[in-house]
């Protein structure tokens, strides 16, 4: 945990794809201490990328968080209409 601030964001910006999905999908386990701010910042980066593993991961996160957070991720998917629909199809599945 204290090397998230330093970590994710560098795998964020990775060209190696499953360092990407990882910084999406990491606090899937974090139930409602998830930071939300860091999860849509790092779902953001990859709007518009064609690669499924990356709009799956973001649909799962979202999924995830919905859980916990319906309002956060139904607000965060209305604001962000470029999202995948594999990503909006994952991360709707609960709201």
């Amino acid at each position: 945990p204290d090397q998230v601030s330093k970590v994710i964001p560098v795998w964020n910006n990775s060209p190696n794809m499953w360092l990407i999905r990882t910084s999406i999908i990491y606090q899937l386990k974090y139930k409602e201490e998830v930071d939300k701010e860091l999860l849509f910042k790092n779902i953001k980066t990859h709007i518009g990328s064609k690669e499924f593993f990356i709009n799956k991961a973001s649909g799962w996160a979202l999924r995830q968080l919905s859980r916990f957070d319906p309002d956060a991720v139904r607000d965060f998917i209305q604001e962000n209409p470029n999202l995948a629909n594999l990503t909006i199809r994952e991360g709707s599945k609960y709201i």
